[in-house]
């Protein structure tokens, strides 16, 4: 007589069909095992699987009772996880079977049923596009609140010159104001990528099944609606395959900690000594354990670094992709924890940059001081001698023998005396000094659309509050 068969999620064997005939070794069931780190995905997977079994009642692949039973027993679990009562199981592998176990201890034949019409191999891909669309929706506000942090900075500072560099030399004078709008700018960019993403994470993988799709006549379109995806994926063995959402995703953080460490570099400089051009509370400062003046902008510096951490994600999930053929392989597995770590650590440094860029303290004679050297009104004289008809070429001809003459004295070019500056061309007037040589003169000049006239960088201001202001409802 040949013995009953026992199903497998009732025990601890290994978590698939009797064909194999000897246990899975405790080192493969602790290696393959990913319920440690995927148990996070726990809500989007029941959330998934209801929709599944309101669909199947639906179509009358399960009764009705079964439905309710599984809609009980999902309640139960998912209240148990969210009170820290599961007990997740390791010999159960992954967060989908410890579930779908414990639902059917709890609910018999009907959790046995929930399965009909899928596999892991879409119900897994369904359940990361789930989570990762919820967490895009909770990264979004952190982008705009650091956007509003930057705006509002920048709102005291139309005026206050700071020098704007090119080679990291003195280039232009520049408007304070103007330079934090310029991450404004990122960031917002930063958002529209992002809202682009979700369009394609937004896709149903379920119906797709192991690869092929399935004989039971499921409502995929259903599903869909229910789950709130915009669509179903279009082709069987790409929807449990591709991993193209999550690599895209990596790329969107990778480009937005890119920017978020060019902000942390800038701060890390503009508070060295050797600028002093702000500074920072302490609550976001560390101290040396030998040096006891220390003042260390430690969040900077270590949002920079982590943007290392970031784009080594992005470099995994590529690689992790790149030799797989059709269609899915147990290496997908390794797209969970970047995916995770990328969005924790996107998170956290979104929330700690914005609060910490609320905080900045301006120290505006710093910022002239430095603004005064290195010739930085030059390119305006030259401007000013082509407005006097001068062609711009000669201008700036004329202009850089200026320089060389000041730069010989150790003085600036506001600091050479008007003879001085008419052996170099006879088109100077004595109102050179009012309207190219001031920093302030300078600024005012830069009237052109995204320029950084104050006037200019108030407009801009205005539109950026008026665009990151709350919406009603």
């Amino acid at each position: 007589m040949s013995p009953t068969p026992t199903n497998p999620l009732d025990n601890k064997s290994q978590a698939w069909s009797a064909l194999f005939s000897e246990p899975m070794s405790a080192l493969v069931q602790r290696y393959t095992a990913s319920v440690h780190f995927d148990q996070r995905l726990a809500a989007a997977d029941i959330a998934g699987s209801l929709a599944h079994a309101e669909m199947l009642a639906a179509q009358g692949v399960i009764s009705a009772a079964d439905h309710a039973g599984i809609q009980r027993g999902m309640a139960q679990i998912a209240a148990d996880i969210e009170a820290g009562r599961f007990e997740w199981k390791l010999e159960l592998e992954d967060v989908h079977l410890n579930i779908e176990a414990r639902l059917t201890q709890l609910v018999g034949d009907a959790g046995k049923r929930l399965h009909t019409g899928r596999s892991r191999n879409d119900q897994v891909a369904t359940d990361v596009r789930l989570w990762l669309r919820g967490e895009i929706d909770a990264l979004a506000p952190l982008l705009t609140s650091l956007q509003r942090a930057l705006v509002e900075a920048a709102a005291p500072h139309a005026e206050t010159v700071m020098p704007g560099y090119t080679h990291m030399q003195v280039a232009q004078p520049v408007s304070f104001a103007h330079h934090l709008l310029a991450y404004v700018e990122m960031f917002a960019r930063d958002a529209e990528r992002l809202a682009d993403v979700r369009k394609r994470v937004n896709r149903l993988p379920l119906g797709a099944a192991a690869l092929a799709g399935t004989s039971y006549p499921l409502d995929r379109d259903r599903v869909a609606r229910t789950l709130g995806f915009d669509g179903v994926c279009a082709n069987s063995l790409d929807a449990v395959s591709d991993r193209d959402f999550a690599i895209e995703f990596a790329a969107w953080a990778s480009i937005t900690m890119m920017h978020v460490s060019r902000l942390s570099e800038e701060i890390v400089l503009w508070m060295s000594q050797n600028f002093g051009f702000i500074d920072l509370a302490d609550r976001y400062c560390t101290g040396s354990s030998i040096m006891p003046q220390k003042r260390n902008p430690d969040v900077a510096e270590l949002a920079r670094g982590k943007t290392g951490r970031v784009y080594g994600h992005l470099m995994g999930l590529l690689t992790l992709m790149k030799g797989q053929p059709l269609t899915y392989n147990k290496d997908n597995q390794e797209d969970k924890e970047p995916l995770f770590d990328s969005v924790d650590t996107l998170a956290a440094t979104l929330r700690i940059m914005a609060e910490m860029v609320a905080g900045i303290v301006v120290k505006r004679e710093a910022m002239a001081r430095a603004a005064a050297k290195g010739y930085a009104t030059a390119t305006d004289l030259a401007d000013y001698l082509v407005k006097k008809g001068v062609p711009f070429r000669d201008a700036h001809e004329v202009v850089a023998h200026a320089v060389k003459f000041a730069t010989a004295r150790g003085i600036d070019l506001a600091d050479l005396p008007l003879d001085s500056l008419q052996q170099f061309h006879a088109a100077i007037g004595d109102d050179v000094y009012a309207k190219a040589l001031t920093l302030q003169g300078s600024l005012n000049a830069r009237q052109v659309a995204g320029g950084t006239a104050p006037e200019r960088v108030r407009e801009a201001i205005a539109a950026h509050q008026a665009r990151l202001r709350p919406t009603a409802g």
